[in-house]
């Protein structure tokens, strides 16, 4: 079969200039876009120059506008805001501040232009771009440039990618700064349960999102808030008492606290403002409640950026300079985007479009158009949000006869209780009698199994760890046993939620069918690991937070190198054998290099990282970051690539090592892994209660599970959640290594070593193709994303 990848080192950028600037509201992760941008564009030849201060920058020309130099972007990736300025710009609005600004490109050569901003800059530099040759033509007639010039530069190519922290932009799941907006949102919940606990204080916390209520909505679902107020959303009449009752209840069942959230763009169903005060008074008047209110402010805007920001801008600003070099002259202007973690490029006038569609919905007060619009992402976490915030009543819920079992299996994953939480309730919801199996496969067979309500779960989002309890025992030897509570406790449906073993262990259980018919009940599998060695899934609960620990030890390390120069510093991480954590943590951290047992390496690299280093030295950058997955080699173990490179690097740099251990595992989840674990344990849960009763058997009044699909692992997939039966995964698996065969992670690996400045290749066969936004049907939102 012909081989038809295509790789980068075809597309060249000499001869070419690109231009990048950033325009209307900050965002965290700007910075890891232009770092991308200038040093992609150096790499493949091209001339970056760096516009400063937006579209005003671009009008007033001068100084504003210049060449950059790989120098001139480095430890820019954990710094928030963005280090080019961005300013709102009327002139830019008028036909003659937009021919200053074609007459100031032109001059420089400059026929690439890179936006980071939200959907007013993209539209502006759509404009434009269509005006572009007319902007031309009144130069040549004015005199300002010459025809040759015209000609040359007659054809202006524009891509664009989304700053925004509210999440409103249509065609990309995430935009840039959303992730660590919502770190900001969820480290004051964090802080304001404490002691609102204390106190058995109510809190009203206004976050941002005048038109978008994304941040409010995944913030509500992270911490587990008993009210929401969004903008898509509005309440119904009367939602006042309604939610005054669920307040009150909430307290009834010993609950200390109340969070509600509210969207600064919050309305009721009348178009009226809500507002937090509003809120507050409310409260106070009807319950008399102690009643707090925060507004965070741009406190959201602030800080530096998460992981996910860091390795989305990083592939975002990598795909735009391909984008640019691509680019002929009938090539609309494109958004690079991302749609489950794939990137893809999207018409920028038609994701514009969208947007301002869902904006024209809420005018005319087409709410549920409104959510539709906004796309999968949006759609589904509402609609898990409705599915846990409303405690239904004894007499309302669905009578179910099934009891389904929830245990943790494997090393704690931050997210794991989140997950447990969301299981718990839509079970409840659904009318299951649910149990919680302490300890893992041990705990069952030794019986440390008790019914858990709803109120049992209550705050568990934002804790980490497993409060469940986890073993790594498999549960081969104990098969028995196991067989035994199953039918003590009259076990119809298992929810497991763990890492490797977990997936070993239904396996197992799958295997056991055969001789214990106890077995043969639906069983599920979430992945829930640092590690994010799964088959079956890109994506592990735990994974993010495990990351962003990462990240957060390794600025604080290039931190200290960078006052003591002419440091290098060697940090060993977690993961087995699989370098996830090593490779995206050291996209996401700048490092120079990362040693990973699935790309093997040998003296030669080590010495060609070690000379790489050397002359990084000499350079305005004096220091360096080495990542090392622990078993990534049984020979070049981490003291021994520390003691090669003090040795190697004698008098041109020293080197410290670092050994980062349980620190991965622990803490509070991230937003993303709160938000991840919620959303894919409701969806394993609506999968049970389908196949319950699928199987159920009345003659017998029993239910009897033995095909292949009754056992399944429930994984992200490129772009969808998928439920794949296990066995069927067997051959996609390294047992030994306890890894996938393929994973999807080690095509960004060239990123991370373009980015530090290697000659590498990149296979680019997923990029390039211009995708049209889709609307989505109902149906559609079964498979979404995260």
């Amino acid at each position: 079969m012909p081989d038809t990848k295509k790789f980068f080192e075809n597309l060249s950028g000499a001869g070419k200039c690109v231009a990048v600037l950033t325009s209307g509201g900050d965002a965290q992760g700007m910075n890891g876009a232009v770092r991308a941008v200038v040093r992609m564009g150096i790499y493949v030849g091209a001339k970056v120059y760096l516009i400063h201060e937006g579209y005003q920058g671009m009008v007033d020309g001068g100084d504003n506008i210049k060449e950059a130099t790989w120098e001139s972007v480095s430890s820019m990736l954990q710094v928030g805001g963005t280090f080019i300025g961005s300013a709102r710009c009327a002139e830019f609005r008028t036909h003659d501040g937009r021919l200053r600004a074609a007459q100031n490109l032109v001059k420089r050569g400059i026929t690439n232009l890179c936006v980071i901003g939200g959907d007013g800059s993209l539209t502006g530099a759509n404009l434009f771009r269509e005006e572009w040759s007319g902007l031309l033509e009144e130069l040549v007639q004015s005199g300002k440039i010459d025809e040759a010039a015209a000609q040359a530069h007659s054809v202006l190519h524009i891509v664009g990618m989304v700053g925004s922290i509210d999440n409103d932009f249509c065609g990309t799941d995430m935009t840039i700064g959303t992730d660590s907006a919502l770190h900001r949102i969820i480290e004051v919940v964090d802080a304001i349960m404490t002691t609102a606990q204390s106190h058995q204080r109510t809190f009203v916390l206004e976050v941002m999102g005048r038109h978008c209520g994304y941040l409010a909505l995944v913030s509500a679902l992270a911490c587990g808030a008993d009210w929401v107020f969004i903008p898509e959303l509005p309440p119904e009449d009367g939602w006042e008492d309604l939610m005054c009752q669920k307040l009150s209840e909430n307290r009834a069942d010993k609950k200390r606290l109340n969070i509600i959230i509210v969207a600064e763009g919050a309305i009721d169903s009348s178009n009226k403002a809500i507002s937090t005060d509003y809120v507050k008074d409310l409260v106070v008047r009807c319950l008399g409640f102690d009643t707090r209110v925060t507004i965070l402010g741009h406190v959201q805007r602030g800080g530096t950026p998460s992981a996910f920001d860091r390795i989305l801008a990083s592939r975002m600003g990598v795909e735009a300079v391909l984008a640019l070099l691509e680019a002929s002259p009938g090539t609309p202007a494109c958004v690079v985007s991302l749609c489950g973690n794939q990137a893809v490029r999207l018409p920028l006038m038609e994701c514009v479009q969208m947007t301002q569609e869902v904006q024209k919905a809420m005018d005319e007060k087409k709410f549920e158009e409104a959510v539709r619009l906004r796309g999968r992402s949006f759609e589904n976490n509402l609609n898990t949000y409705k599915l846990l915030s409303h405690r239904k009543s004894d007499s309302e819920l669905p009578h179910s006869p099934f009891t389904v079992a929830v245990l943790n299996v494997g090393a704690p994953a931050a997210g794991m209780n989140a997950a447990v939480r969301s299981a718990v309730r839509v079970g409840i919801t659904e009318g299951h009698k649910m149990l919680a199996v302490n300890d893992g496969f041990e705990g069952f067979s030794k019986g440390q199994i008790k019914e858990i309500k709803w109120g049992d779960v209550g705050g568990w989002t934002g804790q980490g760890g497993s409060l469940l309890g986890t073993k790594r025992t498999l549960p081969l030897k104990k098969l028995d046993k196991i067989a035994e509570q199953i039918r003590i406790h009259n076990i119809n449906a298992l929810l497991v939620i763990g890492g490797f073993e977990a997936y070993l262990g239904l396996l197992e259980l799958l295997a056991a069918r055969v001789s214990h018919e106890e077995f043969c009940v639906p069983m599920v599998m979430v992945p829930a690991t640092v590690s994010n060695n799964i088959p079956g899934s890109d994506l592990s609960i735990g994974a993010d937070t495990a990351l962003n620990a990462i990240t957060d030890t390794c600025d604080r390390i290039k931190q200290s190198a960078s006052g003591t120069k002419r440091r290098v510093f060697i940090i060993e991480t977690m993961g087995g054998y699989c370098g996830y954590l090593a490779s995206v943590g050291g996209l996401a951290a700048g490092a120079d290099a990362a040693y990973i047992y699935e790309e093997p390496f040998d003296i030669r690299d080590l010495q060609a990282n070690v000379e790489h280093l050397t002359a990084k030295m000499k350079t305005s950058i004096q220091r360096g970051l080495v990542l090392r997955n622990e078993n990534s080699n049984d020979n070049y173990t981490t003291d021994f690539i520390y003691q090669l490179y003090s040795e190697e690097g004698k008098g041109v740099f020293d080197c410290r090592k670092n050994v980062l251990g349980h620190m991965q595992q622990g803490g509070a989840p991230s937003p993303f892994d709160r938000n991840f674990g919620t959303k894919i344990a409701a969806k394993a849960m609506q999968w049970i209660s389908k196949r319950l009763r699928e199987f159920y058997r009345e003659d017998e009044g029993r239910v009897f599970a033995n095909t292949e699909d009754s056992a399944c692992l429930l994984g992200m997939r490129r772009r969808a959640l998928l439920f794949q039966p296990v066995i069927q995964l067997k051959d996609e698996t390294d047992f030994e290594h306890r890894i996938p065969k393929e994973q999807w992670w080690l095509k960004l690996r060239p990123l991370m070593k373009i980015l530090a400045k290697y000659k590498t290749s990149y296979d680019v066969s997923d990029s390039g193709q211009l995708e049209h936004v889709v609307r989505l049907r109902a149906k559609d939102t079964d498979n979404s994303t995260i």
